[in-house]
């Protein structure tokens, strides 16, 4: 069995560029998400470069059986993981009792249990190659959330499983990594009902430097990643130093202000 690197979320956004990252390391690669025609676009890119091609397998991650289709798959390519990198997710901006609550559970199933899947659907691959799983969270896992509250906790979800991931899963030699970024210009902002004329946060860093310092602690076998420091400095001192009425207080007014919804009732 030939082993790869299967990325999740791959089409657009941290997901692309983690692609691009893994691939210019010599990574052989299995990209899925939902959209097959960016998909083999990138593909194709990064064929013309010299690269492997990678595999591409269109499929809607949210569904219970995603982690046996992929399993499946890669079976019938003799592929298996060396790496897997959770990157598919995805987030909504408003108040949670207003939200549609069908969408809601459809972000737990992809961020959360998808993710959960994924990560232990192939431990034995992983310790064979000596490999390792990189698990995108944000630096949203480590605060509350109002306006995003399904999205924040299912951060807060990946941070804390993926953390435990780390130990348990070292002395089979497999490196277990969150990457956890800040802001950082993508469709994320769409999908979630954000205004496209919001003016970018002055910590945003960029998905290519994201993937980037995220391959690099992977790695390391670094437990957490968090590029740039202005989201190291949030992801260390805010939940710590600011008392929680407060920060609750600044980052529901900053979540409503995006919906242009007042912060209180």
């Amino acid at each position: 069995m030939t082993p790869v690197t299967l990325i999740t979320g791959a089409s657009v956004g941290i997901g692309s560029e983690l692609a691009r990252v893994f691939a210019s390391r010599g990574h052989a690669l299995v990209l899925v998400a939902r959209r097959e025609q960016l998909l083999n676009e990138l593909a194709g890119e990064i064929a013309a470069t010299g690269r492997a091609k990678p595999l591409v397998l269109a499929m809607d991650l949210a569904q219970p059986d995603a982690a046996a289709r992929i399993g499946a798959a890669l079976g019938a390519h003799a592929l298996e993981p060396q790496y897997i990198v959770n990157n598919a997710g995805f987030g909504l901006v408003g108040r949670a009792a207003d939200l549609d609550r069908d969408r809601q559970l459809g972000m737990i199933d992809l961020n959360m249990r998808t993710l959960t899947d994924l990560s232990l659907s192939f431990v034995d691959s992983l310790a064979r190659h000596r490999g390792g799983i990189l698990n995108v969270a944000s630096i949203a896992g480590v605060m509350p959330g109002p306006h995003s509250a399904v999205y924040y906790a299912s951060k807060a979800f990946v941070l804390s499983f993926t953390e435990a991931l780390h130990d348990e899963l070292a002395p089979r030699g497999i490196r277990v990594t969150s990457l956890c970024p800040g802001p950082v210009a993508s469709e994320f902002q769409g999908r979630a009902g954000i205004a496209e004329t919001e003016p970018p946060w002055p910590i945003a860093v960029s998905a290519a430097r994201v993937a980037a310092e995220g391959y690099r602690g992977l790695m390391r076998g670094r437990r957490i990643v968090v590029p740039g420091w202005g989201p190291k400095l949030l992801f260390a001192l805010m939940p710590r130093i600011v008392p929680r009425p407060l920060l609750l207080a600044r980052l529901e007014g900053r979540q409503a202000g995006r919906k242009g919804l007042p912060a209180k009732h």
